[in-house]
């Protein structure tokens, strides 16, 4: 896979887990261990994507 490719995708994955955020956080209940757990994962693909892309 290109880097553009592990870009695109790591886009895709950051932007899916930026809406299950915001629909956890839109419940009554949000369960708190997930939403951090989702959170970590979107950090990591960041963190991921930074290094990725020029600068």
């Amino acid at each position: 896979m290109s880097i553009q490719g592990r870009i695109e995708e790591l886009s895709t994955r950051h932007r899916k887990l930026d809406e299950a955020i915001s629909e956890e956080q839109k419940r009554p209940a949000a369960d708190e261990v997930r939403l951090h757990d989702l959170k970590r994962k979107k950090l990591r693909i960041k963190e991921e994507l930074v290094t990725l892309r020029p600068n």
